[in-house]
């Protein structure tokens, strides 16, 4: 038997956003139960109550008392995926993570191929390939292009179920909707990606939590993580150079204002141009140099977070 309870210890944890899911819930436990149970590895199920409004509290109620190996997590309100799997992971045990969704468009029998590279050491982080018929194909045939061509990292699709090391959570801001980029984070933070092919199938019960209205937002998303992910650390060299290249033109459109000046004729546009230059180029570099002091400092909250996780961890083993 490898579905933990409460007590066991456990190696695998699958968390479970759900929002407004009371109908696909007892199915999604059961077939949990059916793929889990027969595994090498001890298995928990966290499922998060994303402020649901359909009779999902009640019953995720009734199947934790039938199953020991499910866990409840409850937002009283709506906060989004990004933030269910940071409340999932808090109350997890598994060391290994596995995002799946609870409307049974992915089914759990698939949970054992996405883990199976990392039991084995071989990555980091799993990231399932959608196979079969999609809705909204198009739509994210083009998000995967972008984040491919941004990012630089070689995995077919970033957006489906996925499994990963509890540490990845660590690198992930608590950002709305950034489990989306979950994938290019860890790639930048040297993580090792691999991918498995996931079979799509239609949804059931409930309707899709995404629309069209979302597009607009993911793209903002995506270059906010684009930016953050090349220029975070390196805020200078976002700003210093553009404010180099225009302090560099203010001082030659001056000389060249001098020379007509000198010369006789006067031409004042270019030396309000001038002006216009050098204060535009030295706020660039203000706004650079105040960047890499909040980038300093926040490396240093990384390294002061980092070092009291190690204590903490230090303290259960000693106390174990």
């Amino acid at each position: 038997m490898t579905l933990a309870a409460n007590t066991d210890p456990v190696e695998v944890s699958v968390l479970v956003p759900a929002k407004d899911e009371a109908e696909n819930l007892p199915e999604f436990v059961r077939q949990c139960a059916e793929a889990l149970e027969p595994q090498p590895f001890a298995c928990e199920v966290v499922v998060i109550d994303d402020g649901s409004a359909d009779g999902t509290a009640d019953v995720l109620q009734d199947l934790r008392r039938e199953h020991g190996f499910l866990r409840v997590v409850t937002h009283r309100t709506n906060r989004g995926i990004s933030d269910a799997l940071r409340s999932g992971s808090e109350v997890a045990r598994g060391h290994i993570f596995v995002f799946y969704p609870a409307d049974l468009q992915f089914l759990p029998a698939e949970i054992p191929s996405l883990v199976e590279p990392i039991r084995s050491g071989e990555v980091d982080m799993v990231t399932g390939t959608k196979q079969g018929q999609y809705e909204k194909a198009l739509v994210s045939g083009i998000y995967n292009r972008m984040c491919r061509w941004l990012f630089g990292v070689k995995v077919t699709d970033l957006n489906a179920v996925k499994a990963y090391r509890r540490e990845v959570m660590e690198v992930v801001p608590t950002r709305p909707d950034w489990h989306r980029f979950m994938v290019p984070i860890a790639a930048a933070d040297g993580f090792r990606l691999t991918e498995r092919p996931v079979t799509l199938h239609p949804r059931l019960h409930g309707q899709s939590k995404f629309g069209i209205g979302r597009i607009p937002v993911g793209i903002l998303d995506l270059l906010s993580v684009w930016f953050q992910l090349r220029f975070g650390r390196k805020p200078l060299l976002f700003f210093g150079v553009p404010g180099g290249i225009l302090i560099l033109l203010g001082f030659l459109v001056g000389i060249v204002a001098i020379a007509l000046r000198i010369g006789g004729v006067g031409f004042r546009p270019l030396l309000t141009l001038t002006v216009i230059l050098v204060i535009s180029g030295i706020a660039l570099f203000g706004f650079g140099f105040i960047g890499e002091l909040l980038a300093g400092q926040r490396e240093e909250l990384r390294s002061l977070s980092r070092s009291v996780e190690r204590l903490s961890s230090d303290r259960s083993h000693l106390d174990s």
